[in-house]
């Protein structure tokens, strides 16, 4: 794909002659290197000169060695490191109007007036105070003799981006902060440690998480896990929760607590249940950081950086934030101030306030104890509630199936329907694996990888009657399919068995689930995250095996199909110098021009090379004889190994991301099965054959969106099983600079500076991704 000229865009957008120094305060939080690392690289790229301010304000105070010009190569081989390399310390001095006038002294010296600031909320208020003096600050300085008047006049205005990083995730106005995504995968690691003891002992365990005043950690972790319980500061437990818990026979509980909601840790010793705790405390935010980290902090920080060279004397400070799949510029003070209403209404005990800010219980309430959450009540009276509803899995496993399943069944039983499993997918279907699934049945499943329902790729077509006869003999009612490009398949077939048989004139929709990342209508599956993950871990393990030998190249292949999703954000989070895709032709020029870019790269600095293949790239263009061309090419300057991924990246507990995704997905799906239902319930049974009646429930840029299957022709690649219109494509540049090449940038996507109140679309609690 042809990439776009920004030539003059970057003219006249140009950071030449430019300052941006970037900092990290407050609180640490994995993914920070790599928003520093996207700042340096990216300022560089537009030709600024960037500088490191370390240890946060406090070096910004103290000046001197703190303050360094960054180079291409100081920011290497820190993507995947936690916490900042670049330190961070909270400063009482530089929330005094001295302390403020020494920073701006020392930056005025090194020529800075644009600032990149990643923290919390209190590190970006001070940076918007920062700002607001800075005149009166730099005419003090011209009053003292410290700078001149020239001085004064070229650094007359101060710019400043935020971006977030809190595994918090309690600053209003984005989906996520930078951080979080990793502190779930340290929560979750420790959880499905713990569920074995937990399922060998008829014990109560209770897990202590951080948060502050943000229970986001716990009720994330608790869809995540199952947790039969969650306790946060947004909703305290009411007098007589402890009865209420304990009100059920269970073999064993799962309590889930924020840690500002400590006094259940006591109590439940005083009830004299047999009750283990643990309290994880800072390994929350150590650590490698996540896939997801990596990359949305990547993002981040070169939005940041195109942020501050299009700001002017008269725009406001913005964070850059991330809006379901989108990164937008949104007035900081504005997020400051929701922010810090939420805390109000958390001091105030205004609870109810507090959850519509922060977004709602009730789909962990749905999920946890049947019948638990009176305020989403059943879409059907008495009399129409008795659907059979059917869910199955079709294509390859992927991880987060089991997440979906689970959300599906249980939503649906408490929707007041009853949920039937297929097991073995179409194939199953056709023989007759049907069985009704309970609430319980599904217990466990979130944490399970692969497909517990089993799942095949067998397409439905050739077996379209003794499908029709198994919808007659269990009177099922609406299906749920979740699988990959298959599942898309089928799904349209059996749409196009309508004319001639009733039995699929029923509401059928289907939930993107395969780590390939290749069905039309959605940015993201269900399972592409974890595969993210284990190409991302394996490449941080097989560089690190070099630790030791200098000069070395790696050539790793992935999966995907002729999808290069998985290849291409996979090498944006492990920093790879070069990825090949099927969607980006590329001949032995290409190859041969990136060996020399990496020859002399090796020459000045780095000691490690990364290079990832996507499996159908190149028919002729093989792992193997990519691997000999850099070897033959490389010789006198490194050497190099290969490694092919294969199936290793479909296997694996699901990411936190995954479960969520899933468990929220399949949750809205179930909710759009109650509607069809009831709009299609005439005369005593289901007929539905609108177009909008079977859909593919896709997230795309900021919703999740209800899509007609019939609609998505159009935009689907059928002989390489892919859309032909793919978001991840414009990353692919964002990699190249990273790597240094020089390529274009595409920056339709850039965002524009919006109010918090416009950025949320209508579900605004639905997921988030990449």
């Amino acid at each position: 794909m042809a990439q776009p000229d920004n030539k003059k865009f970057f003219e006249n957008l140009s950071g030449a002659g430019k300052a941006i120094a970037v900092l990290t305060s407050g609180g640490d939080a994995q993914g920070m290197n790599a928003a520093v690392r996207a700042v340096v690289r990216m300022g560089i790229y537009v030709g600024a000169k960037v500088y490191f301010i370390h240890e946060g304000y406090q070096g910004m105070v103290d000046g001197g060695d703190n303050i360094k010009e960054a180079t291409w190569e100081s920011v290497s081989s820190m993507l995947q490191v936690g916490g900042t390399v670049i330190g961070s310390a909270r400063c009482m001095e530089f929330r005094t109007h001295e302390g403020r006038l020494k920073a701006a002294h020392n930056l005025v010296q090194h020529g800075i007036t644009n600032l990149c600031v990643i923290g919390g909320d209190g590190s970006l208020t001070g940076a918007n105070l920062f700002r607001e003096e800075w005149s009166s600050l730099l005419a003090k300085l011209v009053q003292q003799g410290m700078i001149s008047d020239d001085a004064a006049e070229k650094y007359s205005a101060l710019h400043i981006v935020g971006m977030v990083g809190s595994i918090d995730n309690d600053f209003c106005g984005t989906d996520m902060t930078i951080g979080t995504d990793s502190a779930l995968h340290r929560i979750i690691e420790v959880v499905d440690a713990i569920m074995t003891t937990a399922q060998s002992h008829q014990r109560t365990f209770v897990l202590e998480v951080m948060g502050r005043h943000c229970g986001y950690l716990a009720l994330v972790s608790a869809l995540a896990c199952g947790a039969d319980w969650v306790l946060i500061p947004e909703m305290p437990p009411e007098d007589g929760w402890e009865e209420k818990m304990f009100g059920t026979s269970w073999d064993f509980y799962f309590v889930c607590v924020c840690k500002r909601v400590s006094h259940p840790l006591i109590t439940l010793g005083f009830l004299g249940f047999d009750t283990r705790v643990t309290i994880l405390g800072h390994v929350q935010r150590g650590g490698t950081p996540s896939a997801f980290d990596r990359i949305l902090a990547s993002r981040m920080g070169v939005e940041a950086v195109l942020a501050l060279l299009e700001t002017t004397a008269n725009t406001p400070a913005c964070v850059v934030s991330l809006c379901g799949n989108q990164a937008v510029r949104l007035p900081l003070m504005e997020c400051v101030q929701m922010t810090q209403e939420v805390q109000k209404a958390m001091d105030e005990k205004r609870f109810e306030d507090a959850v519509k800010l922060r977004g709602s219980l009730r789909l962990y309430k749905r999920l946890s104890v049947p019948g638990a959450d009176s305020e989403w009540p059943c879409a059907f009276s008495p009399i129409q509630s008795n659907f059979n509803v059917a869910v199955l899995n079709v294509g390859a496993p992927a991880a987060g199936m089991n997440a979906a399943v689970r959300s599906a069944v249980r939503v649906g039983i408490s929707e007041g329907h009853k949920m039937f499993a297929i097991n073995d997918g179409f194939e199953g279907f056709y023989k007759g694996q049907i069985k009704e699934i309970k609430w319980g049945a599904v217990g466990g499943w979130t944490g399970q990888g692969g497909s517990l329902l089993g799942t095949k790729r067998t397409l439905p077509a050739k077996y379209i009657g003794k499908i029709a006869e198994q919808i007659r003999k269990y009177n099922i009612n609406a299906l749920l399919v979740i699988g990959g490009f298959e599942a898309y398949l089928g799904i349209a077939e059996l749409l196009a068995a309508r004319g001639t048989c009733e039995e699929f004139c029923v509401p059928m929709i289907m939930v993107p689930a395969t780590v390939s990342n290749n069905v039309p209508g959605s940015d993201l599956s269900i399972g592409a995250d974890t595969a993210l993950n284990a190409i991302t871990d394996t490449c941080d393990r097989i560089k690190q095996s070099a630790s030791g030998t200098k000069r070395r190249v790696f050539i790793i292949e992935t999966m995907g199909g002729y999808c290069g999703y998985l290849a291409s954000v996979g090498g944006l989070a492990a920093g790879a110098d070069a990825v090949y895709i099927y969607e980006e032709p590329f001949d032995i020029r290409e190859l041969q021009s990136n060996v020399e870019h990496l020859t002399e790269k090796m020459k000045t600095s780095i000691q490690r090379g990364l290079v990832l293949r996507n499996e159908n790239s190149n028919v002729n263009y093989t792992t193997d004889f990519i691997y000999q061309l850099y070897s033959e090419e490389g010789k006198g300057v490194f050497d190099c190994r290969k490694n092919i991924l294969g199936h290793m990246q479909q296997g694996g507990a699901p990411s936190p991301f995954d479960r969520n995704f899933g468990t929220k997905i399949a949750a809205k799906a179930m909710q759009w099965i109650s509607k069809k239902l009831q709009e299609s319930y005439r005369q005593g049974r289901v007929f539905a054959n609108t177009e909008d009646s079977a859909c593919l429930l896709g997230m795309r840029r900021r919703a999740l969106v209800f899509q007609p299957v019939t609609q998505l022709k159009d935009q689907t690649d059928f002989i390489h099983r892919i859309p032909k219109e793919q978001w991840w494509l414009k990353l692919r540049p964002l990699m190249k600079i990273l790597a240094k090449y020089k390529t274009s940038y595409d920056v339709s996507d850039s965002g524009q500076l919006e109010h918090v109140v416009c950025n949320r679309t209508k579900e605004s609690d639905t997921t988030t991704t990449i």
